[in-house]
């Protein structure tokens, strides 16, 4: 299980946010600012768990979701959609692109944390800080 995770965000103030939570938490973190970096990155990478904004520019995140999950080196790697749309089937639709799960923004960062330890495995904490 890799422990390297990769935040799929445009957004820089949710970006510094989720990047400084988890790597305080131990974990490893890259940043791709769009799908089509997400793809590329996912593929030299191979991170234990991405975690993908949903409305991003170039390819947004259920274009890159599938895309992924197209490819069968890479689509054993957990998405979990991150998403400020809350509206009725949106959560089924991240799904059906491929998403293991649904994180409604703003988030609590428990529940960030979790989501990272449940498919990146436990935070390598003599690294953390």
């Amino acid at each position: 299980m890799s422990r390297l995770i990769l935040v799929v965000e445009d957004d820089v103030m949710m970006q510094k946010m989720a990047l400084k939570i988890l790597r305080s938490r131990g974990f490893r973190c890259e940043l791709a600012k769009d799908g089509r970096q997400a793809v590329a990155l996912a593929a030299s990478l191979r991170p234990g768990l991405i975690l993908m904004d949903m409305s991003l520019p170039e390819m947004n995140g259920w274009e890159a979701t599938r895309e992924l999950k197209g490819v069968p080196a890479l689509a054993s790697i957990p998405v979990v959609a991150i998403t400020a749309h809350a509206m009725v089937g949106d959560r089924e639709s991240a799904l059906a692109a491929g998403c293991v799960e649904c994180l409604t923004k703003p988030y609590e960062l428990a529940d960030l944390v979790a989501i990272a330890e449940r498919y990146a495995g436990p935070p390598d904490l003599l690294k953390a800080g």
